[in-house]
């Protein structure tokens, strides 16, 4: 017997902006930009399909701290 599966997307898309997932964002941003140290934001929006996180170099020192030693890629890890 071979069972199909229909996917429900306007239930996944309410899923992938809400409350909780943003939650989930935050607090997975929050953990990488601790691992960055000072100078570097994070920040959280809702797009059209799904919520966003990021972590970005605010300060010049983190700026270049960024450019040099590639921080943010190694506190995603």
């Amino acid at each position: 017997m071979i069972s199909k599966f229909e996917l429900n997307r306007k239930g996944v898309s309410e899923l992938m902006k809400s409350d909780g997932m943003q939650e989930v964002l935050n607090n997975h941003a929050s953990t990488i930009r601790k691992r960055c140290g000072d100078g570097y934001e994070q920040d959280i929006f809702v797009g059209k399909n799904r919520a966003n996180a990021m972590v970005r170099a605010e300060t010049l020192k983190a700026k270049k701290d960024n450019s040099n030693n590639n921080t943010l890629l190694k506190a995603v890890k």
